[in-house]
């Protein structure tokens, strides 16, 4: 079999396995279990708990010791294990330790991907810069399919998502034995220190100010992508109890609508190029920011009616807020930073947005959605009369079904989150964000650096 065609499916199913769950796993919090949103923000957290350390960890071992694709595989077998028991956890604190140990299997296989794929084309005589972008686009393709597979087959809101997403991971594992080989290479000597084996060395770079600087906003961002991903989707099936929507194509397909995000993300990765020569590093990341605004502002005022057309927009816009911050920032990295470290540097990158960035946004966004954004009601009939229900009505029957009801008082509050503030706040917060970033970020525009990129 085709070597590019082998790692197309590696790929694909790669982000498959997340896709099944990520985007999807609000409604079965909120809409299954009727867990608050407190504790939701944790669940988000897992991720950038697990990329903070395992990348790191499990790259040295297949540096050292371990074919990379046989740890890749094994990886992808225990978080699909994990995930299978995930429909089997019946309260929010257990739910929050599966999926972290779930995230720690999976989040080093992001990058033992990249390498495995690298390796491979490498042996097989190929252009990695000219041939991996097209094979790594599939990954999107299949963080998309898995999207759809979960909301066309009716699973957005059960907890077949996770074993659609398990079963997945179990087949990725088994088939990566099959993959070339990639060796341990010793790169990591026995005369390093333990600070420069376990990539701290590159934490030099907080003395250097533009760097410093840039990092911290890297963490600022990464915690922006956090809160879309915890929450769109579960904001257009929120549309469900507004009777003038219950019936609309945004509520019934809220994932695919969610999905015009990923189908974007591909288009504004072939725009880059020229965005970078024609307006640099800096301006391209201040797109971005704006971007985010817009992602968040739209969403605010976006409806499945009159207002789908701002929805539509912001998923547009979501390519261009992922991508260009992503994608220049790791071009700035390539171009300010010592070849030495620069690998290194990198890795601080992904930590930052990926795993600080996520750990903040997910806990934050959790406390402030909960705390000033979600009206609770302990009185029943108070909730019937206020949204004019029943108590037969179905909706009604799943949020009542975990609580008790005493003299019309319920021991635990009915939770209903008012979307329009929490969107207003989160494009405030990108809009500051901006605004600081194109005062106190400088950098000098010089065209050479776009085709200085390495990866």
């Amino acid at each position: 079999m085709n070597v590019k065609f082998r790692l197309t499916i590696m790929n694909f199913f790669q982000f498959f396995v997340w896709g099944a769950w990520l985007i999807t796993v609000a409604n079965y919090w909120f809409g299954t279990k009727n867990w608050d949103g407190a504790q939701f923000g944790a669940i988000f957290s897992t991720m950038g708990i697990a990329s903070i350390f395992m990348p790191t960890l499990c790259g040295i071992v297949a540096d050292r010791w371990i074919n990379a694709e046989k740890l890749y595989g094994a990886l992808h077998i225990l978080g699909g294990l994990t995930l299978m028991y995930v429909p089997q956890v019946s309260n929010p604190s257990d739910f929050f330790w599966v999926i972290l140990v779930a995230m720690i299997f999976y989040m080093p296989t992001i990058a033992l991907s990249n390498s495995v794929a690298y390796n491979a084309l490498k042996k097989g005589g190929l252009d990695v810069v000219k041939d991996f972008p097209p094979i790594r686009v599939w990954g999107t393709i299949g963080f998309i399919v898995a999207m759809w597979i979960t909301n066309l087959t009716g699973n957005k809101a059960s907890e077949n998502q996770f074993y659609i997403a398990a079963i997945a991971a179990i087949l990725l594992g088994i088939y990566s034995f099959t993959l070339p080989k990639c060796e341990p290479q010793g790169k990591t000597a026995e005369n390093k220190s333990f600070m420069e084996l376990m990539g701290l060395s590159s934490f030099k770079l907080f003395a250097d100010y533009k760097l410093a600087l840039f990092f911290v906003f890297s963490m600022f961002l990464g915690a922006a992508l956090q809160l879309t991903n915890a929450y769109g989707d579960v904001f257009l099936d929120d549309f469900k109890h507004d009777p003038t929507y219950a019936n609309s194509l945004v509520v019934k397909y809220s994932t695919l609508i969610m999905s015009i995000s990923q189908i974007s993300e591909t288009l504004f990765i072939l725009a880059i190029p020229f965005f970078l020569k024609r307006f640099g590093i800096k301006q391209v990341m201040l797109f971005s920011m704006i971007a985010w605004v817009l992602r968040f502002g739209l969403f605010a005022y976006g409806n499945p009616g009159d207002g789908l057309w701002m929805i539509i927009l912001s998923c547009i816009v979501y390519g261009m807020a992922f991508d260009f911050f992503n994608i220049s920032g790791s071009l700035f990295v390539e171009t300010s930073t010592d070849s030495k470290i620069r690998s290194s540097a990198q890795g601080l990158f992904m930590m930052m947005t990926n795993g600080f960035g996520a750990v903040l946004g997910s806990v934050t966004s959790g406390f402030i959605i909960d705390k000033y954004f979600t009206d609770k009601y302990y009185n029943l009939n108070e909730f019937l009369t206020k949204f004019n229900l029943t108590t037969d009505n179905e909706w009604v029957k799943s949020l009542l079904k975990d609580k008790v009801v005493t003299d019309n008082v319920l021991n635990k509050p009915i939770g209903i989150i008012q979307w329009e503030p929490v969107w207003l706040t989160f494009a405030i917060y990108a809009a500051i964000i901006a605004i600081a970033f194109a005062v106190l970020f400088k950098h000098k525009h010089n065209p050479k650096d776009v085709s200085n990129i390495s990866h």
